[in-house]
């Protein structure tokens, strides 16, 4: 690959998001109104639930469940589907601030090729936040079983005395306080840090440069703590009885390695489409590097949160792992051994040579597999702690592919609004010249 000159790495390049681009993205959103309502079909007229043991809501002649039973499963599902894809995508979304902060912090100057894309996809965290406190609004008593009337007075007979424990954390008002700060705080640094990289291109020197790495270091201190806040509040406490001291870390580790796929499945993709002239294989190998080294990471947190819990072999913890491993008739066993397949067997072996992590195809290829399988990793921590039995698949990967669909139309129009090539950057030439 040919080396680029000074004066060639300082030209701008303007992406044209094209009519065919738009109407892919379309066509994402079609495939996934239609699924969504094959899904509903199969819901209300209970397709296959003889055969994959399907609930109440399914099975209503045979068990003489109510229609309004059925109804609200259905409901149920589609909000917490819902939930689930906009929480992937909401987080994977902050990865890209997050992602360009650290690189501030570090100092790093063989990123700079990529920072617009990191850039771009934090364009869905307002959005994002704004479908995921309508959600909780509409839904929240379908997905988190705390918000339920009575669960915390010891007069009623739904008293849990375990949830009523925790109303010091889990109580509404302070719930939404803390939900709207996450979003304010991640929303306005990654404002504040688009806004200074503009302004970087528009008037050079290194002052922004340096305010940028002051409001990345203040960013990345609130978002270590409010990242793992909102794993427990918008993951864990689904499962309210149950707690991992590991789970901040783990559901960061999922979030993280997925914004990198990202990011790298950005650049290729743009690389083979005659942009990012300054991209090269060493870029490539760097966030190859990356995506295998976290998808270890991942691994790590995943298995010493399993062994813990699987040696100490106690009840109120090892519940979690055995409705997940044979729990609901094995419904999510598959999925379980699946997970650590895609997310860590599969990028292990595919990543390990040094080749593979320059190779283009190789690299798109464990993009998409990382993506796949870390929204099916929320899948596997939502689902059986709010459908438990009565899961699907049709109605979960329709809502994905509308919110895909819509998260590509924001990202490409970020993308689109500015040079691909931040040309004032003061590592722009060591980013260009890079090499590993």
């Amino acid at each position: 690959m040919a080396t680029l000159t000074h004066h060639e790495s300082a030209t701008a390049e303007q992406l044209v998001v094209t009519d065919g681009a738009r109407k892919t993205f379309i066509t994402i959103i079609v495939a996934g109104v239609v699924l969504l309502v094959v899904g509903i079909l199969a819901q209300v007229m209970g397709w296959g639930a003889a055969e994959h043991g399907e609930a109440a809501g399914h099975a209503a002649a045979a068990h003489g469940a109510t229609h309004e039973e059925g109804h609200s499963v259905l409901i149920k599902r589609i909000l917490v589907s819902l939930w689930h894809s906009n929480l992937f995508f909401l987080g994977v979304s902050a990865i890209g601030t997050v992602f360009m902060a650290i690189n501030y912090v570090a100092y790093a100057g063989w990123s700079v090729v990529v920072k617009r894309i990191s850039e771009a996809l934090s364009a869905w965290v307002i959005p994002g936040g704004v479908v995921m406190l309508i959600v909780f609004f509409v839904g929240r008593h379908d997905i988190f079983h705390w918000t339920h009337d009575g669960i915390m007075d010891p007069k009623s007979e739904h008293f849990d005395a375990i949830i009523k424990g925790k109303e010091g954390f889990l109580n509404l008002p302070f719930y939404v306080i803390r939900m709207v700060s996450y979003l304010v705080i991640w929303a306005a640094f990654s404002w504040k840090l688009r806004q200074l990289s503009l302004a970087e291109d528009l008037n050079g020197g290194t002052y922004w440069f340096h305010k940028s790495i002051t409001a990345s270091a203040l960013f990345l201190v609130l978002y270590a703590v409010t990242s793992s806040m909102a794993a427990w509040d918008w993951v864990m406490s689904v499962d309210t009885h149950w707690f991992s001291t590991m789970f901040g870390w783990y559901v960061f580790a999922s979030w993280w390695v997925s914004g990198i796929a990202a990011i790298a499945l950005t650049a290729i993709i743009l690389k083979q489409n005659g942009y990012l002239r300054a991209l090269n294989s060493s870029h490539i190998h760097d966030l190859g590097k990356l995506m295998f080294g976290f998808s270890i990471f991942w691994t790590y947190v995943w298995f010493a949160q399993f062994m813990l819990i699987w040696y100490a072999n106690l009840p109120e913890e090892a519940v979690y792992y055995n409705q997940r491993l044979g729990g609901f008739e094995g419904r999510y066993t598959f999925m379980f051994f699946f997970n650590i397949a895609i997310n860590f067997v599969f990028p292990f072996l595919a990543l390990m040579t040094r080749d593979a992590k320059r190779q283009m195809i190789m690299m798109k290829i464990v993009c998409v597999a990382i993506l796949c399988g870390h929204w099916s990793d929320f899948y596997l921590m939502l689902m059986p702690a709010t459908l438990r039995g009565e899961n699907g698949f049709l109605i979960e990967i329709g809502i994905a592919a509308i919110f895909l669909g819509a998260f590509l139309i924001v990202f490409t129009r970020r993308l689109a609004s500015a040079s691909l090539v931040p040309v004032n950057h003061p590592f722009l030439d060591e980013s260009v010249h890079h090499t590993t």
